[in-house]
């Protein structure tokens, strides 16, 4: 019944055994009892363990009466980390494939190698996790590394940016200026929200869409600007003026599980009918995004309200069948 404990507890008592070392103030078996509150076998496992495992140099030195370090240039730096704690990063890791459109890509890969230098020789996870489990990334447009620095470090210090941009149906990129107040990461994809003189309103604009990015002088800050930004993180993050609607949807029972077993949005209603449909109802003021999610589903599902939702839905299909 000790063990989970042990497992919890050891990694923090083997860290506070090599400070009391480091700190060469000769600490002995019976110091570290009292200050550990553990046995005199534990705290000797311990110190065995420190040498065998994170190859510390440690001594006993018979004059001071306590442990020190034969070299004192030595640090820890090996990471302190249970068999499973060591699994969850080595399973983690493949899920930030979303951030290798960004500069993030260069740091993770730092982090995970400093990780494993951090971590003894001797310790292996005896695990199929990376040969058994594929990730499948979305696919994600690349962001300039100018581009992603230039934002972040414009939106902390309040600096207008200057850059060109191509929207999504032009054909070349035009110069564009922005007063950045929020960045925001969406299903891999990465936006700055600001004030945008040209529109003279707040705008959402993609980081893989600029180039050609400059800093300029500080702008004045608008405390207030999220009382005049509308957006529906849970589906679009494009500022939008249009009041928001109620969206009901009727699913086919066919698909019903999956309807179910998610949230799609955080104010859903969404319940399983009778004869096993599914409904489903949000509000949002994200038209088109609204409108892109519900096509995915093509026949199995019929839009009840709002008719202007209905209409597009109708408007698009018909446009889709004459490519065909």
């Amino acid at each position: 019944m000790n063990k989970p404990k042990e497992n919890h507890t050891k990694p923090l008592r083997l860290l506070k055994i090599e400070q009391a070392i480091q700190s060469q103030n000769y600490p002995n078996v019976e110091k570290l009892m009292a200050d550990l509150e553990v046995s005199r076998r534990t705290i000797l496992r311990d110190i065995d363990e420190l040498k065998i495992y994170y190859n510390a140099p440690i001594a006993y030195d018979k004059i001071q009466k306590g442990y020190y370090y034969t070299d004192k240039t030595y640090l820890v730096k090996n990471m302190l980390l249970t068999e499973s704690e060591i699994f969850a990063v080595t399973g983690i890791l493949p899920l930030m494939e979303r951030y290798n459109n960004t500069p993030l890509k260069k740091t993770i890969s730092k982090v995970y190698e400093t990780l494993s230098q951090m971590l003894p020789n001797q310790v292996e996870v005896q695990s199929s996790f990376m040969n058994d489990v594929e990730f499948i990334a979305d696919p994600i447009p690349a962001i300039e590394e100018e581009v992603f620095n230039a934002v972040f470090k414009a939106t902390k210090l309040h600096q207008i940016l200057k850059f060109d941009y191509r929207s999504i149906s032009a054909t070349e990129h035009k110069p564009h200026e922005l007063h950045p107040y929020k960045i925001y990461s969406q299903k891999g994809d990465w936006y700055v929200l600001g004030f945008s003189p040209k529109h003279n309103n707040f705008a959402t604009f993609t980081l893989a869409r600029m180039k050609n990015i400059e800093l300029g002088d500080t702008f004045e800050y608008d405390a207030d600007y999220q009382k005049k930004v509308h957006i529906d993180p849970n589906f679009g993050i494009w500022n939008n003026d249009t009041p928001s609607e109620k969206v009901e949807l009727l699913f086919d029972k066919s698909i019903n599980t999956y309807i179910l077993e998610r949230t799609w949005h955080k104010n859903q209603e969404c319940h399983q009918n009778p004869d096993g449909s599914v409904y489903l109802s949000f509000t949002s003021n994200q038209d088109q995004e609204t409108l892109f999610w519900v096509l995915k589903f093509g026949s199995k599902v019929k839009v009840l309200n709002p008719p202007s939702l209905k209409e597009k839905v109708v408007e698009e299909i018909k446009k889709a069948l004459g490519n065909y």
